[in-house]
């Protein structure tokens, strides 16, 4: 148990910096807006036509990805009978890492704070995934594993997974208006 609280403490905290540095930053970039000069706007506004659409789509990808690396989706599309804790534990971890790098050049679309946010994820979940194996042995089987991490998440109360695609959507959302 005294690693589940670990755990619960580490995804809370995790979560609580990602809250605040968004907030925090969101905050700063509406106090600090300033009018921009009207000789400039029309060549702004070109400029958002085509910008815009591929902003979307890397918050439309960015969404996906924190989707797919949620505990209870990895589970579902890696999980085979017979695996053991560290063929799970490995499987999870390469598919997190391979999502990653897949949507890695979306970076330059989407706002500092939100990519900042998907990093943590990804770091916070990868590091659940290897306290929870570290704390099994190694030929347990892997439906153990998945247990307990679906156990740790669930502790935490707001899935980390629920909070980043939040501010997904809010950033996705300034845009459209």
């Amino acid at each position: 148990m005294d690693t589940q609280k670990i755990l619960f403490i580490v995804l809370a905290l995790g979560a609580a910096y990602m809250i605040y540095s968004t907030a925090k930053d969101l905050i700063k970039k509406k106090s600090s807006k300033e009018p921009e000069a009207p000789a400039s706007s029309q060549n702004n506004n070109s400029n958002s036509n085509t910008i815009l659409p591929l902003q979307l789509q890397a918050y439309e990808r960015m969404a996906l990805y924190v989707e797919r690396i949620s505990p209870q989706s990895l589970i579902g599309r890696i999980y085979q009978q017979g695996m053991t804790t560290v063929d799970m534990q490995l499987a999870m971890i390469q598919h997190i890492k391979a999502e990653y790098d897949h949507n890695v050049t979306q970076q330059i679309y989407v706002t500092t704070q939100t990519w900042e946010a998907i990093k943590t994820l990804k770091e916070q979940t990868i590091s659940v995934i290897n306290q929870v194996a570290g704390s099994l042995p190694q030929d347990a089987p892997a439906m153990e594993l998945n247990k307990q991490i679906l156990e740790v998440f669930a502790a935490a109360g707001a899935s980390p997974n629920e909070l980043v695609a939040q501010i997904i959507n809010t950033e996705a959302k300034k845009l459209m208006k």
